[in-house]
C-alpha cells in the first residue's frame, strides 16, 4: 500500500520531466539577439529580449534574429558616367531594427539579407556611381561614399535594417584606362614644370629690367651732378685714382687733379 503510494508520484514526476526534455517549453535568447514567437502559424505582434522564455508546446514556435552590428565586404561591377567600367570593392555596416524583428521576419524571412539588403545597395551604388566621371570619382571617392550611405539609410530605415557605414576601400579600372590616367597625370605635371620654369625665366628677365633701369637712372643722375659740378668730377676721380701719376708720351705732364688753393 505505502510502495503504491509513494510510486505514483515519481511515475508522474518522471512523466511531467520527459515532457519537458521532449517538448522544450522553454526558450532562450542570447545577447545581442531578439525573439520572434509564432503561435499556429501566425508571428506574434512584439519581440522578445534577452532571457528565458515559455511558449507553449505544439501550439507555439520561437524563432531568434541578430541584432548586433554586421559587417559585410563585398566586389560590384559599375560603369561611371563617361562609361568607363570600374569594379567597386566596398564594406557595409548594418544592423536589424531590434524592436522590428517580427516585422521583417513576416514580410520577408531571415535570408534579409539576399532578399533585400543586396539588392538594394547594388542599385545604390550603380545609381550614385553613374553620376560621376571616371576620374572625378578617385577624386571625389568620400563624396560618392557618403552619398551611398545616406541614400541607403534611407531606403533600408523602411525595411527594418539599419545601415550605419558605408565606405568604398578599392576602385579599379581597366588596365588600358588606367595607363591613360597615368599618361595625363604625367602630362599634366610636366606641363606644370614647364610653367614655372617659364614663370621663373620671365621673374628673373623682370628682375634683369628693374635693375638695369635702376642703374640706368642712377648713371643719369650722377652725370647730370658731375656736368653741373667740376668739384664733384675732381671727387669722383680721386675716388678712382690707384696713386700713380699718370705718363704721358707726349708734351708736358699736367695733372689731372687742381690741387691749387682756391
Amino acid at each position: 500500500m505505502d510502495k503504491k503510494f509513494f510510486g505514483i508520484p515519481l511515475v508522474v514526476l518522471g512523466l511531467l520531466v520527459c515532457f519537458i526534455v521532449m517538448c522544450n517549453p522553454f526558450v532562450m535568447v542570447g545577447p545581442g539577439e531578439r525573439g520572434i514567437k509564432i503561435r499556429l502559424g501566425e508571428v506574434q505582434p512584439e519581440s522578445y529580449g534577452e532571457g528565458l522564455h515559455f511558449i507553449c508546446p505544439f501550439i507555439q514556435k520561437f524563432k531568434t534574429m541578430d541584432v548586433k552590428t554586421q559587417k559585410n565586404t563585398s566586389t560590384t561591377a559599375v560603369y561611371t558616367k563617361d562609361i568607363q567600367q570600374a569594379r567597386i570593392t566596398y564594406v557595409i555596416n548594418y544592423n536589424v531594427q531590434p524592436d522590428n524583428v517580427n516585422k521583417i521576419f513576416q514580410e520577408v524571412g531571415l535570408d534579409y539579407v539576399s532578399k533585400i539588403l543586396s539588392p538594394v545597395v547594388e542599385g545604390t551604388i550603380k545609381d550614385i556611381i553613374g553620376k560621376w566621371n571616371a576620374q572625378d570619382l578617385i577624386a571625389n571617392r568620400e563624396k560618392a561614399a557618403d552619398d551611398i550611405l545616406f541614400k541607403l539609410q534611407n531606403q533600408m530605415s523602411s525595411k527594418y535594417i539599419n545601415v550605419t557605414d558605408f565606405q568604398m576601400t578599392e576602385i579599379n579600372y581597366s588596365d588600358v584606362f588606367e595607363r591613360a590616367i597615368e599618361s595625363k597625370v604625367t602630362a599634366e605635371q610636366e606641363a606644370l614644370k614647364a610653367k614655372n620654369k617659364t614663370v621663373q625665366v620671365e621673374e628673373e628677365a623682370k628682375q634683369k629690367v628693374i635693375a638695369a633701369q635702376a642703374e640706368a637712372k642712377s648713371m643719369a643722375i650722377r652725370a647730370q651732378a658731375l656736368s653741373q659740378n667740376k668739384s664733384l668730377v675732381q671727387y669722383e676721380a680721386v675716388q678712382k685714382w690707384d696713386g700713380k701719376m699718370p705718363q704721358y708720351m707726349l708734351g708736358n705732364s699736367v695733372p689731372f687733379i687742381n690741387v691749387s688753393a682756391k
